[in-house]
Parts: structure tokens; C-alpha cells; sequence
């Protein structure tokens, strides 16, 4: 892998947030914005913090342990991380249910990842899973910042408590995961590819949980988040790229299902909210052509491109599937994967010959 350079990564696009910053009403639009500020000040310090070196969770440890070692934080509705530690590894659940949400979610991210993929937590090697609930006041964001999970309270008006879709608290996981192996910046296609990447995993450790198989899944990211005023039913739909809200204060789900409609902009780092819809279908057409449990053979072949150290760090949307092609190849060789794979990529739009 080349050069180690974790990111900071929410859940909720900039763009979601700023159309909320902007709305009429004053209550609305003062969320949006201590959530915007929020993640702008995290954001700053966490480029400062890797400019100065500041050593990544994980890197001095003891020995890998079997299971999960995780820990969860309590920030007190401030902002310093990782705040006081309210649960460890082993111990019994208390009466703070986003707490007992947060550790029940690592844990099935972690067990998808060993008993399916056979991976040690995100690094393979292990890493301890640190994660911080109650950040801020009216905090309506989750993020990854390159060391450990952050999870919001939301507003209550738009957004609910961040630990309620398991495939949240997963997806922001995935970003740990990307960044241990392909380590795909985060910028334009690449980018987009990255927060796809974490969009399936997430959507993989909600299907495993629920012992659901890739026709039974509302292949939704964020079902359970939006508030009951919010027209939409999660924050994106993998299935149907654009179609997760149409909300007078959010707008509509910009994402796009093909490339034709893939959307340029400079914007949230290139787009890497909204293109990755592309992908997103791409791997929501292989798992329902192939059928079963998605976290099984489509789940595989997204595992084995992404592990595979052929990824490069500004991979194009064309690279990527083609590596996704060779890896569905080197598994299962000339069959009914190797032909799905190919079809998913064609039905969106992305060249692979």
C-alpha cells in the first residue's frame, strides 16, 4: 500500500446539510449549520493531526485478540474525543441504548468480516474498534476520522440518533476498512468508489444481521434516520439511485443510477456522495442476478478487489470494475459470477472492455 493517508468521512453528504443550513427556518438552518461548522473544525483537525504524525489508533498494541476489543466513549455532548469510556469489551449492556446499539453494531461488523472474509477486524490484524456516541448538541452526522467512530444525537427534527441503522454504524466502519487496504482517496471517482465500498459493507452487515438475502433487502442506507417530518425513507437507496427522499427542505436525492447522468461538480470532494450511486447499483445488480446472501459471492468478489493490492489510490470507476471482473475470474473462474459482474457494470454505464 502506498502512502497512509486516512480521511475524514461522514455519513450525511455536505450537500444534505447544506441545503438544511439554508433553509427558511431559522431552527432548521441553525442545525445545518453547527453540523457543517462541526465537521469543518474535525476536518481541520484531522489534517493537522496527520501533518504532525500523531500515531493512528492501533499502531502500538498488544497482540491481536480472537474476538472484537471494543470500546465505547461518551462525549457528553461535547466535541473532545474520545471522551469518558462508558463500556468495554465483555461487559454487560447498560441503560444508554445508543451505547448498547454502537457496540452491538462493531461487533456484527467485525463478525461479518472474520466468519465471511476471514479478516482480524479492519487491519486484519486486529485493530481495537473505539467509538464516541453523544458528540455535540444536536450533532447530525456519524463519521470515521481515521482512528475511530464518532456517532450524533441528531436534531430530532431531521435527523434521528445516528446508532439506529446498524448499516450506519457499518458503513463508517468500511471507511477503516478501505483505508487499511485499497486506501482510495477521497476525491472524484475514486472517492465515490470509496464511500460505495462502505455503502455495500453497510448494507451487507444489515442483510447479515437480519439474516435477509439479496431479494429480501431494502438495499436502503440510513432506513430509520430521517426524522417523521422528513419526506424520504433513508439516505440513499443502492437499488434505486435517487430515489431515498424528495423533501421541500432536504430536496431531492441527487444520486445517479448510470453514467450518463453522473454528476460533475466540485462540490462534497468531487461528488463522492452523489456518484457513487453508480457503483452502488452496480453491486446491488450482481448480488440480485446472483441471488442467496449477498455477503457471499457478490460480497466476495467487492472483498477480494478491495484486498487485492491492485486498487490504486485514484482508481477510476473503469478500473475498478474491471479488477472486480479479474477478481470474479480468479475465484470462480468462467461462470455465472464472472457474467453477472459484467452485466452489472454494463447496465450502469461503465466501460470495461
Amino acid at each position: 500500500m502506498a502512502d497512509f493517508h486516512p480521511t475524514f468521512c461522514t455519513i450525511v453528504p455536505p450537500h444534505v446539510l447544506d441545503k438544511l443550513a439554508r433553509s427558511g427556518d431559522e431552527i432548521l438552518s441553525g442545525i445545518g449549520r453547527r453540523t457543517l461548522e462541526a465537521d469543518a473544525a474535525q476536518r481541520t483537525r484531522r489534517r493537522l493531526n496527520t501533518v504532525a504524525g500523531v500515531a493512528l489508533a492501533g499502531a502500538e498494541r498488544a497482540p491481536a485478540a480472537d474476538g472484537p476489543q471494543r470500546s465505547i466513549h461518551d462525549c457528553e455532548h461535547r466535541t473532545r474525543l474520545p471522551g469518558r469510556k462508558v463500556r468495554a469489551e465483555g461487559s454487560q449492556p447498560g441503560q444508554d441504548a445508543t451505547v448498547n446499539r454502537v457496540y452491538a453494531g462493531l461487533g456484527a461488523t467485525f463478525e461479518l468480516l472474520l466468519s465471511t472474509y476471514g479478516r482480524n477486524s479492519l487491519d486484519g490484524a486486529g485493530l481495537p474498534l473505539v467509538a464516541s456516541v453523544h458528540y455535540d448538541r444536536d450533532y447530525g452526522n456519524a463519521f470515521w476520522d481515521g482512528e475511530q467512530m464518532v456517532f450524533g444525537d441528531g436534531d430530532g427534527e431531521i435527523f434521528l440518533d445516528f446508532s439506529i441503522p446498524v448499516d450506519v454504524i457499518a458503513h463508517e466502519l468500511a471507511h477503516g476498512l478501505t483505508q487499511y487496504t485499497a486506501n482510495l482517496s477521497y476525491f472524484s471517482q475514486s472517492g465515490a468508489l470509496n464511500e460505495s465500498v462502505s455503502d455495500v459493507i453497510g448494507s451487507l452487515v444489515k442483510q447479515y444481521t437480519l439474516g435477509q438475502t439479496a431479494d429480501e433487502a431494502d438495499w436502503l442506507i440510513g432506513a430509520g434516520l430521517l426524522a417523521p417530518r422528513v419526506t424520504g425513507v433513508a439516505l440513499r437507496s443502492m437499488k434505486e439511485p435517487g430515489t431515498a427522499y424528495d423533501d421541500d427542505v432536504l430536496g431531492k436525492d441527487p444520486q445517479p443510477g448510470h453514467m450518463d447522468d453522473y454528476v460533475r461538480t466540485g462540490q462534497d470532494n468531487g461528488g463522492v456522495h452523489i456518484n457513487s450511486g453508480i457503483p452502488n447499483r452496480a453491486f446491488h445488480l450482481l448480488a440480485t442476478e446472483l441471488g442467496g446472501n449477498a455477503w457471499e459471492r457478490a460480497g466476495q468478489i467487492w472483498y477480494d478487489t478491495l484486498t487485492g493490492g491492485e486498487v490504486r489510490e485514484d482508481a477510476s470507476f473503469t478500473e475498478f470494475a474491471k479488477l472486480t471482473i479479474a477478481a470474479a475470474r480468479a475465484r470462480y473462474g468462467d461462470q455465472a459470477e464472472l457474467q453477472a459482474v459484467q452485466k452489472a457494470w454494463d447496465t450502469v454505464g461503465v466501460p470495461t472492455a
